[in-house]
């Protein structure tokens, strides 16, 4: 059994970054505001496979850069997990120039014995009905002036 991952937090680089919207893109702050979650937890209910899998769902074309800073992990393990994602058939990977486009295959089951009669599609949409949805990439995200 593989030990808990570490909690997903945001460095001081990153939190900077995300309040004074000089090195952050507003996407990105965005997502992490509200997939970081509460400060402090030592464990969540999902693995970092699925919070990758929940990036790749809410924009194909996101850049690994980008899954590490939103799941909290390193560059090279966002990369190492997609590797498993398309190894085990729950991705594509498509690359289109510079970039890569990832699709989701939905209808595979979930892997664990308990889950199986789940497919990855149902656990997705599941997780996202009450999710905010990120402002588009041409709307200026401003900070919120305090009262």
């Amino acid at each position: 059994m593989k030990p808990d991952a570490a909690p997903m937090r945001r460095s001081a680089t990153s939190q900077r970054s995300c309040e004074s919207g000089t090195k952050t893109p507003e996407l990105r702050c965005f997502y992490a505001s509200w997939m970081v979650g509460e400060e402090g937890v030592s464990w969540t209910f999902l693995t970092n496979h699925a919070h990758v899998l929940l990036c790749i769902r809410r924009d194909g074309g996101v850049r690994l850069r980008d899954i590490a800073v939103l799941v909290g992990i390193t560059e090279r393990a966002a990369q190492k997990i997609v590797s498993d994602l398309s190894e085990a058939g729950y991705l594509r990977v498509e690359r289109i120039g510079r970039r890569n486009r990832y699709t989701i295959h939905s209808r595979r089951p979930l892997r664990h014995r308990l889950e199986r009669s789940h497919v990855i599609g149902d656990l997705l949409d599941l997780l996202e009905q009450d999710a905010p949805r990120p402002p588009s990439r041409s709307t200026k995200v401003l900070p919120i002036a305090p009262h």
